[in-house]
This record gives structure tokens, sequence and C-alpha cells, in this order.
């Protein structure tokens, strides 16, 4: 906990580090991805463990409500993003965990939710995890498009997943508090798109994607 060596200063100093480092184009494209993924009515998944975890539902929860404009939320016409986080159905991953092994409590929900085309964002600090990677796989095997966001070397799934949002940190807090932050830019350029406001006001919108 690298917090506990540093002044508050120093602290924020690292992480303005770290923001400096991030691969802008990457962030760039998974709001690209997410809009696409509203555009032609696909599924966006999110998973991750421990804090990784509160920030796929954080994600989510932005996504599926604050990607729209507060006149829309009566608009049965309008479509919504269709995006669930795989961390929040408690008793289904207490069961595939129990019954089966923790490593398929996000795979197992991926084989009755997903289809090819839809999205996976999974989230790992490490890159390590065993149910992150058992369900990216499974995803690049049915034609989804994968999305690993790391920190740390990037472990196995910077390798795995077909696109990588990576904190280059070895702090684990630092690293989800900028993975957080990235997410909340993207949520903006999806409801800057999908609303067609700010920087995506061209009739040409859905070609850009």
């Amino acid at each position: 906990m690298i917090g506990s060596q540093l002044s508050p200063r120093e602290y924020f100093n690292l992480c303005s580090e770290a923001f400096e480092a991030l691969d802008l184009d990457s962030i760039e494209t998974m709001g690209r991805h997410i809009h696409s993924a509203w555009l032609d009515g696909r599924f966006v998944f999110i998973c991750g463990n421990g804090g990784s975890g509160a920030n796929a539902s954080h994600f989510c929860e932005d996504l599926g409500k604050s990607s729209l404009d507060p006149k829309d939320f009566n608009n049965d016409g309008m479509p919504r993003l269709k995006v669930l986080s795989l961390t929040d159905n408690t008793p289904y991953i207490l069961a595939w965990g129990n019954d089966e092994g923790f490593e398929r409590i996000f795979v197992e929900q991926l084989k009755n939710f997903a289809s090819p085309g839809d999205i996976l964002i999974a989230i790992s600090g490490s890159g390590n995890s065993p149910n992150i990677l058992r369900a990216v796989e499974w995803a690049n095997e049915h034609d989804m498009t994968t999305w690993g966001v790391t920190g740390f070397d990037g472990g196995q799934l910077q390798q795995m997943a077909g696109h990588n949002l990576h904190v280059a940190s070895t702090d684990m807090g630092l690293v989800e508090s900028v993975h957080l932050v990235a997410f909340h830019w993207v949520l903006d350029d999806v409801y800057a798109r999908i609303n067609q406001v700010g920087r995506h006001e061209s009739s040409e919108i859905r070609r850009a994607a």
C-alpha cells in the first residue's frame, strides 16, 4: 500500500504520473466500441473481483442509466444500452463457486447470456485472476469483443484480450482509482455519442464509430 509511505501530495503526484502514462487511444476506442454496441443492440458485459468488481458494478450502473439524456428516461422509443455486471448476481455466483469452482463464476453466466458480437470488459489489476481469464478465453472463442483492464505488468489478461486499457502501476489502489476515472470519461463519451452532443454532434456519428 504505497500511500502508507507517501504524503498526500506525493501520492497524488504518483497518480498524475499514472494518468500521464495512459494510452489515450485505448480509452477512446473503448468508448467507440460501447457506442457501437448500443447502435447494434449488442450486450456489454463487465466483470472483476474485489475492488475491480466494485468498479464493474459502478461502470455498469453508470452506462445503464447515465448514458441517457434525462429527458429520455420515460421515452420508451429511445434505445437503451444493454449492459450487465457479472459481479452482481450473488446467488448465481455462490452456486457456481460453491458447486463447481470459483473460476467458473463469470464464464457460466456468459454461456447463458452472451452472443457473438457482444462485448466483455474484464477487469483484473494483476491480469491473472483465473475466473477473469476463463471468461475472456470463452468470449474470444465465441466471437465476442474482449477488453482487458489491467495494472502491474498486465499479466496473462493483457496478452489474451483483444483490446487493453492498462495502468502501469504496482499499487492496486492506484490502479483501481485510475480505472474508475477512465471509466467515467468513457461514460461521458458514450453519452455524447448517443445524444450527439459536444464533440459528437455530427450526423455521421454512426459511421465514425
